[in-house]
């Protein structure tokens, strides 16, 4: 999308499966300016946090909007900031008044919409490999099944699956270390009283009768998505390969056991408001769903050109802020693309050169860690 916008229109998205079928489509869509702040990702989620507001009006994202967050507690009764929040162990306070929400699908798809209409191209198909010239730029991405498609730049944005680069035959020693964090996430519809009316973005203190950690996010459609299930699984580049179990995007699936326990610890919360939808009826969440935040090591993005390889570039290593800083780094790479550099933002500190055999070492030194959940 931003590359179209910059007059670069022969571009051709390859998607595995669908548009917006994983995290692009899947996530909570939680945007906070500030909460990068004396960080060396302070610059992305400021300028990413405007772009939303900006890409919202000119795309008509009709599920954009501000809204404010709250701490909760479920195990301690107490004062309530919204008054749904009625079950007899829940207490809340304003966490952060200065934050926004989106719904990733309709972000994904409309700005691929419109990317489309500026001459971009959807091509559904499986990258398995890159072809390079006799000195060493990319000429082409090579297809499973056969064929190829031509190019000159190729971005590697594949989220989690962006590890299976290393096998590619490209870069001196590249490494693209990377875990996948396969998280839970739930949908109920018909809350309008949450969603609508008084709406509050939550985030809740560990609740260790079912483990769960909720961050709740209500939606301008009535809808309130519910992930921080917990028991998240912590997916290796093995299991992301062919043959794998996390081989494809259809196969990362909710852990029903993770549904049961982050129904049960929402539900107790709002027992009022659930009573009013469907008659009284509890018919539990619409939706269950999964999918997984792309984590290196240092949990830091890995964003921007492969050195040794000309015309490669990678963006992916987004963490929990996918969504959030998805304008960002679309606008970085477009200025990579037809500027030479990122001129929006400093994205020295997220080279894909600081895993490389030559660099400090510290990433090779940390492949096999744990990335853990960090913010």
């Amino acid at each position: 999308y931003q590359t179209t916008l910059k007059g670069l229109t022969d571009v051709v998205v390859l998607e595995r499966y669908s548009i917006a079928c994983a995290a692009g489509g899947k996530g909570g869509g939680f945007l906070a300016g500030t909460w990068g702040d004396g960080g060396i990702t302070q610059d992305m989620h400021r300028t990413s946090f405007q772009l939303h507001e900006d890409i919202a009006k000119t795309l008509n994202i009709e599920s954009y909007r501000k809204i404010d967050v709250l701490s909760v507690n479920g195990r301690r009764k107490g004062d309530n900031v919204a008054t749904w929040l009625d079950g007899p162990t829940v207490s809340s306070t304003i966490m952060d008044r200065g934050t926004a929400q989106v719904s990733p699908y309709e972000l994904t798809t409309k700005m691929m919409t419109a990317a489309e209409a500026n001459g971009a191209k959807v091509v559904i198909g499986t990258a398995s490999g890159l072809t390079l010239s006799h000195s060493g730029a990319v000429t082409g991405v090579q297809l499973e099944g056969g064929g190829e498609l031509d190019c000159d730049a190729v971005v590697v944005a594949m989220g989690a699956w962006s590890t299976l680069l290393e096998d590619w035959g490209v870069g001196q020693g590249l490494k693209v270390p990377m875990q996948g964090v396969k998280s839970t996430s739930l949908v109920y519809k018909d809350l309008p009283a949450v969603a609508i009316e008084e709406p509050y973005a939550l985030f809740c203190a560990e609740d260790s009768r079912y483990h769960t950690h909720l961050e709740v996010y209500p939606r301008p459609n009535g809808e309130v998505y519910i992930c921080g299930c917990g028991g998240s699984d912590y997916v290796t580049k093995e299991r992301l390969s062919k043959g794998g179990d996390c081989e494809s995007p259809e196969q990362i699936l909710a852990d029903p056991l993770r549904v049961q326990a982050a129904s049960q610890a929402f539900e107790s919360m709002l027992p009022g408001a659930l009573a009013q939808r469907h008659g009284g009826k509890n018919l539990g969440p619409q939706t269950v769903q999964a999918c997984m935040r792309p984590c290196a090591p240092d949990a830091l993005p890995i964003l921007g050109p492969v050195q040794g390889t000309k015309g490669l570039y990678i963006a992916t290593g987004h963490n929990c802020w996918g969504i959030l800083w998805a304008p960002v780094t679309g606008l970085i790479i477009a200025e990579i693309l037809t500027e030479g550099g990122s001129k929006t933002v400093d994205i020295s500190a997220f080279s894909p050169q600081r895993f490389m055999p030559t660099y400090s070492g510290r990433g090779r030194a940390r492949r096999d860690e744990d990335v853990g959940e960090q913010w």
